[in-house]
């Protein structure tokens, strides 16, 4: 197993590394998004479990974290259309040059992601369906506010008109401050609230259809939902699915006992064999 990392450039100048973990004769490769807030380098536990499996892995870093070049604030502000148009796109060029210097140019490629990650991978496959023929999902759902069961569905919408007017008021969203992501850009909150209050994905400055664009995704869908996680509780992986109907779906429930930590949005970053192991079945 070979870990390394990528040094990429989005053509507006954002620069960010790709994290990068592959076993000796992949069998599929994989880019990986991280949820809302998280760093690249929090999945590289996860990274290797999937190796060991065969898997080549890629985790993307989302802009404002980790390896990023900027930082989220009255300055510098974004949205979904920077990260699905420009930063992805990056990535994506730098898994087909790694896959062609390692000589697996021709693995099976995947998409796939956690929470945030899984949305906008979804989205992200149906703006170019060419990238990849899978996507895993895990912990990942629609952040629609009817997709949740009560109590949680009833203050939801409150908390989605909430953070776009704290980020606009700070400059940018304080997400470490109050348990919520990190420091996210006005943009990015606006355009995931937009979803949170709606149910369709929209972005300013996209002026691609999202909507249909997922509609006419045809791939293999490998979702993974926690059994004790209300932030992506399996009514929303269902909405997110639902959005994709050409695609064949199977969904695996973990819950603690099977996990060996608690099974809710985060936990199982330390402890992904289960996770991996759902993911990439054990040959029979």
């Amino acid at each position: 197993m070979r870990s390394f990392e990528i040094a990429l450039r989005s053509d507006d100048g954002h620069g960010h590394r790709l994290r990068a973990c592959l076993p000796p004769e992949p069998t599929a490769a994989l880019l990986w998004l991280p949820a809302l807030g998280v760093a690249a380098r929090h999945y590289q536990t996860f990274a290797e479990s999937l190796a060991e499996r065969g898997i080549a892995v890629f985790v993307h870093e989302w802009r404002g974290h980790g390896s990023s070049s900027l930082r989220a604030g009255r300055r510098q502000d974004w949205g979904y259309r920077e990260l699905l148009q420009l930063d992805l796109p990056a990535s994506e060029d730098g898994v087909r040059h790694a896959l062609a210097n390692n000589g697996s140019m021709g693995a099976p490629r995947i998409i796939g992601g956690h929470s945030l990650g899984g949305q906008l991978a979804s989205c992200r496959l149906g703006m170019a369906p060419g990238f990849a023929n899978r996507l895993w999902l895990v912990a990942s759902g629609s952040p629609y506010w009817r997709a949740f069961p009560q109590p949680t569905r009833h203050w939801l919408p409150l908390a989605y008109r909430f953070l776009p007017w704290l980020a606009d008021r700070c400059g940018a969203l304080p997400g470490h401050r109050i348990g919520f992501g990190g420091t996210e850009a006005r943009g990015l909150i606006r355009d995931w609230a937009r979803t949170a209050l709606s149910g369709r994905y929209a972005a300013t400055g996209i002026e691609v259809d999202l909507e249909a664009a997922m509609a006419r995704v045809e791939v293999d869908i490998r979702a993974v939902v926690f059994a004790r996680d209300w932030l992506a509780p399996e009514s929303s992986l269902r909405l997110l699915l639902g959005k994709m109907p050409r695609a064949t779906s199977t969904t695996a429930r973990i819950d603690s006992g099977l996990l060996g930590t608690t099974a809710d949005h985060f936990a199982w970053m330390k402890q992904p064999g289960a996770v991996a192991s759902a993911l990439v079945p054990s040959p029979d």
